[in-house]
């Protein structure tokens, strides 16, 4: 039987300083690998075990990082183990193979946008239009196609976000809310559509996943197995599923015990390391 392993990254595997949840004594914390830089300063973690494991788990396996993350953000990044030979950005926008966007599946997208969705300008349009300066640090489009915002979010009134999401859904997107950031996203944009791909193109019998936003929600419904952990939009929101496993840790050492269910899931006994 063969498996494919698609994880979100960013608080799913890999963690900033401030999401690193560290909450035992200094003494006790576990050592971190740097496994992206920003600026020429370090940005995001793991643990050096999540790290061994995954070095591991990618060596067996076909482990496919999966990320709203565009293709430049995506490129900080550097996972232990050898290069994925396909990796997911833009939240299904581009199926990178061996490095490179499929033009193929970047055509399959542009046509379900323009289908089922309103266009770009228009979401964005209104974004610019009904957030307040007071709250609003950055408005940014990625790739093309999908729109964010960065936030004050100590400033931001609750039913800004509810009111965007009532007005987006009758247009074709969707809403979430991560940390600073306000996402707007065509529901056609999914990773579960994009990971389905590599399914099909790799002759994968199983798929594992693993996610924490709403955004990763689509993707853990998709899998055959699956685990969120117990911080994030999903675990705040309650957010469950019959094949979803939900954790009680929460950053950093979620991220490490999720590698953990990966390779119970995937790697045949006597194969593990």
């Amino acid at each position: 039987m063969s498996a494919i392993i698609a994880s979100d990254l960013d608080r799913t595997l890999i963690y900033s300083a401030a999401a690193l949840g560290l909450a035992m004594p200094d003494a006790e914390a576990p050592r971190l690998l740097c496994v992206e830089t920003y600026e020429r300063k370090p940005l995001s973690f793991m643990t050096e075990t999540a790290a061994g494991l995954l070095a591991e788990l990618a060596g067996k396996t076909t482990f496919v990082p999966t990320t709203t993350r565009t293709r430049e953000q995506y490129g900080r990044i550097h996972l232990p183990g050898p290069a994925p030979e396909f990796a997911i950005c833009a939240n299904g926008g581009h199926l990178l193979v061996r490095g490179e966007s499929d033009p193929d599946w970047r055509r399959t997208v542009t046509e379900r946008l323009a289908a089922h969705c309103a266009p770009l300008d228009e979401i964005r349009a209104h974004l610019v239009r009904t957030a307040d300066r007071a709250w609003l640090l950055k408005e940014r489009a990625a790739e093309d196609l999908f729109a964010y915002l960065v936030v004050e979010r100590p400033l931001l009134p609750d039913t800004w976000v509810k009111d965007l999401a009532g007005w987006a859904d009758e247009r074709g997107w969707t809403v979430s809310l991560q940390g600073r950031k306000i996402y707007a996203v065509p529901k056609p944009l999914t990773k579960s559509a994009a990971v389905a791909e590599v399914a099909r193109r790799t002759g994968a019998s199983e798929i594992l996943a693993a996610g924490d936003s709403l955004l990763d929600a689509d993707l853990l419904l998709a899998a055959d197995r699956g685990w969120r952990p117990g911080h994030g939009e999903l675990a705040d929101s309650g957010w469950q599923a019959p094949h979803v496993t939900a954790l009680d840790e929460r950053g950093v050492a979620a991220g490490e015990e999720i590698v953990r269910a990966f390779i119970r899931g995937a790697v045949p006994p006597g194969h593990a390391g």
